[in-house]
């Protein structure tokens, strides 16, 4: 008995303790003990650590979702504490994985948070892994091509997932809830093509980033409490600067769309991503054809970061240790690397997905 008694009062100790951490959250009405209770049972997935990726992991930790799955391939370099705030110098100097010093950092903001990071790149086939057991999945990748990725996986399994980007002074972001709104293909039936502004090259405010977690984390917090009925139906995009914002409707699913229409799940499948490969001696060949590059375009966006020649056939850019060699069809060499994920970080980065 005394035993018992003990454990009651400890766990008395833990509700009020967890009563006064939360407490104004407690106090917004739509969410409530029964919102903040919930929160604590939930898993959401954030794929990227980044800009969007930190901010939005570290508003979901203080909010006390229970357990957060962090995945990225990356490593914190000294250009991202401009707007990455999860991580600090010693980070970058250390240039410890994102991932995993997101992980260490957020177990200081909110003990009781278990959080899982994966150093790795998200594919066709560690998705269903590194994904397991996430009730919502937040975007905070750097391209299209995880984005599709997602966008099949979380509509074969009818999971909501919310994409969100941000570049320059400018921050976009949807709720893809399956079976109810549309989904990134039926707003996006093709991925850009052509020349792909990037943060690397066209530069980006942390207050843009800032907007985009905020508005992702606060569309998750409807999502995991129940209140999906409040969650934004369209595609909503701020340009911070001008000071100017749009929307789109999302209301309703495509019928023709080929991913949540026909089921047609061809990213899922690895159908539709790029070929990569090792190409000879520390080099990788990234085959990403029938993609244009304006070369022109192309030499003005690296110059700032880089060595750049080019002609009519080709583009070299050598942005530090490693050189790119980019053909008109989009088609890559990235020489002094022979690790992929290092290959596709810089494709991604500099002549974008």
């Amino acid at each position: 008995m005394p035993s018992d008694i003990k454990t009651d009062q400890l766990s008395q100790v833990g509700r009020e303790f967890q009563d006064d951490r939360y407490s104004r959250q407690l106090l917004f009405a739509p969410l409530g003990r029964a919102g903040q209770d919930r929160l604590a049972t939930s898993t959401v997935a954030i794929v990227g650590c980044g800009a969007t990726g930190a901010a939005a992991a570290a508003m979901l930790a203080r909010a006390g979702v229970g357990h957060l799955i962090l995945i990225d391939r990356d490593y914190v370099e000294w250009s991202n504490l401009q707007r990455q705030i999860l991580f600090d110098e010693a980070d970058a100097e250390a240039g410890l994985p994102k991932a995993e010093a997101a992980r260490l950092k957020l177990a200081q903001q909110n003990s009781d948070v278990k959080v899982t990071a994966h150093i790795d790149d998200l594919v066709p086939g560690n998705i269903e892994t590194l994904l397991d057991g996430a009730q919502l999945v937040l975007d905070a990748t750097d391209n299209f091509e995880t984005r599709y990725l997602i966008n099949d996986y979380a509509v074969r399994e009818g999971r909501p997932w919310i994409y969100a980007a941000a570049i320059g002074a400018y921050a976009v972001t949807m709720n893809i809830l399956p079976g109810q709104t549309a989904c990134l293909a039926c707003i996006f039936p093709a991925p850009p093509s052509g020349t792909v502004e990037t943060c690397d090259t066209a530069g980006i405010l942390n207050s843009a980033v800032n907007l985009a977690a905020s508005l992702e984390v606060t569309e998750a917090l409807k999502c995991l409490t129940g209140n999906q009925d409040a969650m934004r139906r369209t595609l909503l995009s701020w340009d911070l600067w001008r000071n100017e914002h749009s929307e789109v409707s999302a209301t309703h699913p495509r019928q023709d769309c080929t991913v949540c229409g026909q089921r047609d799940f061809l990213h899922l499948s690895g159908e539709s991503r790029p070929h990569i490969t090792l190409c000879g001696r520390n080099s990788v060949q990234i085959h990403e054809h029938d993609r244009p590059v304006d070369f022109a375009a192309m030499a003005r966006r690296l110059t700032p970061h880089g060595k750049v020649r080019y002609n009519e056939l080709l583009l070299r850019f050598w942005p530090g240790e490693h050189q790119i060699t980019l053909f008109a069809d989009g088609r890559a060499l990235i020489q002094g690397t022979t690790d992929v994920t290092v290959a596709r970080t810089l494709y991604a980065r500099y002549v974008g997905c």
